[in-house]
């Protein structure tokens, strides 16, 4: 099922998804956005005029995701996967068949990573569909395509051979996904990915920098896959305030927060201030992985208690803001859907940001597709969150056991 507005970056289909003890990340600068003077200005001139109109806007920091590292299926360290028939293939998402050859887009992957014949022309491909020329649509597709390029390009660096650097923990051995993470803010988000210049953006990243996404902000969201006791997966419709896809059916998520993982660890620091530096790896994931829960406390009124431990499914990208990326997770609720619905109903803490509370079965989100009435009412972010539920079915057990 293709939707140009979503695409999976990563999957965890062969663990049924993975607990917060099985993730751990990789904090540097280098992880950063890229960006030169005249660019900056742009961006300060784009967030002046939007502050303007909205004045309650704050500009808060969050994590950019800049690639990850998978584990093979055979393999609990993330060190010891081979470049050799690298069993990550199956977790791409490479799209359509290539139809021509950048010869110098593939000398340099050859160069630099270790990856298969079939995820250099799918590279290579996503960039060919970037040169075309075409309309405004074609325009838009061409966001898009360089999106899933650079998605592509991330996910072969995960299969390189390459020894994670002494930032990351690697002496445990229950570690199956690494996230390389930097920092990024919502200013930053409003001036690139929301930006009209998008495209422009990517062709740049990709000539100067060899990424697609190297000038994008690339906040790394959160969303989850709520799931009532009697089997009832939950959605909650957007208010027609909110920034964007006002109206919609929507998840609930939001943002891992890098001010939260720093009070945390006893440190009283303003936003702007706020560096790598401040943070250590293990804060970071918990925070990942709990601010899920905190969103559908905030957004549902579901108290903590009755929410079950985060099972991280994979990464979805919305392409609707250039291939922003959001991990997406399943929650299990200990509460029935008439339980949930009275607490929603009570309003929570940012009850302001959704208007209705709606209920379908597992059985119908796992059927859904395109063709279905349903998916044109769902915004970008529960449309990720759905192809990755329906790929990895993180309660099949459960379904077995009853």
């Amino acid at each position: 099922m293709m939707d140009p507005e979503v695409s999976v970056l990563l999957h965890c289909a062969v663990w049924r998804g993975l607990l917060e003890s099985q993730v751990q990340v990789e904090l540097s600068e280098r992880f950063n956005r890229q960006t030169d003077p005249a660019l900056e200005r742009q961006i300060e001139e784009a967030w002046t005029e939007r502050v303007s109109k909205e004045s309650w806007l704050f500009n808060g920091m969050k994590f950019r995701l800049h690639s990850f590292c998978l584990a093979s299926s055979c393999s609990v360290s993330p060190k010891h996967q081979s470049c050799t028939h690298p069993p990550l293939i199956p977790f791409l998402d490479l799209g359509k068949e290539p139809e021509g050859e950048l010869q110098d887009s593939r000398q340099r992957m050859e160069e630099n990573f270790c990856v298969t014949d079939s995820l250099q022309d799918a590279v290579q491909s996503n960039l060919d569909k970037r040169n075309r020329p075409g309309n405004q649509k074609e325009n838009v597709d061409s966001v898009h395509a360089l999106s899933q390029a650079s998605s592509d390009y991330s996910e072969s660096k995960s299969i390189t051979a390459e020894h994670p650097s002494k930032n990351t923990e690697v002496q445990g051995t229950g570690h199956l996904l690494t996230l390389r993470l930097g920092l990024t803010c919502y200013k930053d988000y409003l001036g690139t990915n929301w930006s009209c210049r998008a495209a422009e953006l990517c062709q740049r990243g990709e000539v100067e920098f060899g990424d697609p996404l190297a000038l994008l902000a690339q906040p790394l969201g959160v969303g989850a896959v709520l799931c009532t006791d009697d089997g009832q997966v939950v959605l909650i419709r957007r208010s027609q305030r909110v920034a964007e896809a006002g109206g919609l059916l929507d998840i609930p998520g939001g943002h891992p927060e890098p001010k939260v993982v720093c009070e945390r660890l006893g440190q009283a620091v303003c936003e702007q201030q706020i560096s790598v530096d401040m943070m250590s790896q293990r804060p970071v994931v918990s925070e990942l992985f709990s601010s899920v829960c905190a969103e559908i406390r905030d957004e549902v009124n579901i108290p903590l208690s009755s929410l079950g431990e985060p099972v991280l499914m994979g990464v979805a990208l919305n392409h609707t803001s250039a291939g922003r990326p959001s991990a997406e997770f399943y929650v299990s609720c200990s509460l029935t859907s008439d339980e949930v619905r009275k607490l929603y109903w009570k309003g929570g803490a940012e009850a302001h940001e959704s208007t209705d509370i709606v209920f379908f079965s597992r059985t119908e989100v796992l059927q859904l597709d395109r063709s279905s009435p349903l998916w044109s009412e769902l915004c970008p972010s529960a449309k990720g969150a759905v192809l990755l539920y329906q790929t990895v079915k993180p309660d099949s057990e459960r379904d077995q056991s009853r």
